[in-house]
């Protein structure tokens, strides 16, 4: 009883104490507030998200266990066995398309991308919705940000983009009006939230159907954010003619033959513009593949991996097919 009057205590003096700076012993907290309050949100907003016990003193140790560097090779190492698991939800993937119809309309109209791209996408990432997150995206990231030591490039990177991410989450909900406590968004055990499995930092790209302000749990205003995202993003402004595609299927089992064969394969690129690490490039000196190339590296602008953009290129295709015989 006493411990929870204690706690009781302290959580009034969060809500109750007045902020002027971004004074905190953690000093990544202040480069979070420091950043969302250049971007409009309040000193004492800040500080109450950044104090709340809900918020930064909760981890995820499933986010923990995954993002360490073994769990990630294993991840991407099934990736590649991965080859036409959703083939099957096709049919699933039509029924979608037709259901929402009028809004697949509006987002090729508005944003020039092809239907069955973007639902092979929400297919890919949440089988249109099936899929329900159950972490949450700012203790994730927090998780992140305070346990990983600065001491390796790949460490930095998380820390920057965990810090991004949290900064961003803060921003959205004072935008909204939600109380730092009420801030709830369910996301992976990575951060991505709604049907779509967008990071915080790309809440910039989100479109809502009929609203105000996007709702990433529904469908019609996925199907908008994830057109805008690969438009936006990715230059994605010119329908795909599938008449100048190569044969999907055949080509797609040879991108995975390649694949098993090179560690470093890629479908697009010869090597890294970050980096400069050298790949084994699938399409390099073959012209019939060079239309499919450019779709494939603004998919993977969605997704940084050739085995998720060759995927969603086949899903598509075969919706497009089934399509027509309806």
């Amino acid at each position: 009883m006493k411990t929870k009057f204690i706690f009781l205590l302290l959580l009034g003096s969060v809500l109750f104490a007045k902020y002027d700076n971004c004074n905190f012993t953690n000093r990544h907290y202040e480069d979070i507030c420091k950043k969302v309050v250049k971007h409009g949100v309040s000193y004492k907003y800040a500080n109450q998200f950044l104090l709340s016990y809900f918020k930064t003193q909760k981890y995820d140790e499933i986010t923990w266990k995954y993002i360490q560097p073994s769990k990630i090779k294993y991840h991407k190492e099934k990736e590649k066995q991965a080859n036409n698991v959703l083939i099957k939800y096709v049919p699933k993937m039509v029924k979608n398309l037709q259901k929402y119809k009028d809004v697949y309309d509006y987002a090729e109209n508005k944003y020039h991308v092809n239907r069955e791209i973007i639902a092979a996408i929400l297919l890919k990432e949440t089988k249109l919705g099936k899929i329900k997150p159950t972490h949450d995206a700012f203790i994730v990231f927090n998780t992140i940000v305070t346990r990983t030591k600065p001491d390796t490039h790949r460490n930095k990177w998380l820390l920057k983009m965990g810090k991004t991410n949290m900064a961003s989450i803060i921003e959205h909900c004072y935008k909204k009006g939600v109380k730092p406590q009420q801030c709830n968004l369910a996301s992976s055990y990575a951060g991505a939230i709604g049907i779509p499995q967008f990071m915080p930092n790309s809440f910039i790209y989100t479109d809502s159907y009929k609203g105000k302000v996007a709702d990433l749990s529904k469908m019609e205003d996925a199907i908008l954010s994830a057109a805008k995202f690969l438009h936006v993003k990715a230059k994605f402004d010119t329908l795909i003619d599938w008449k100048k595609m190569p044969d999907i299927p055949k080509t797609e089992q040879e991108w995975y033959a390649y694949a098993y064969k090179y560690d470093n394969a890629s479908f697009c690129y010869e090597k890294s513009s970050k980096s400069g690490k050298a790949y084994q490039c699938f399409s390099k000196g073959k012209k019939h593949l060079q239309y499919m190339r450019k779709y494939v590296q603004k998919i993977m602008r969605y997704n940084n991996s050739s085995n998720y953009a060759v995927g969603v290129i086949r899903l598509a295709y075969d919706a497009h097919t089934l399509l027509k015989t309806k």
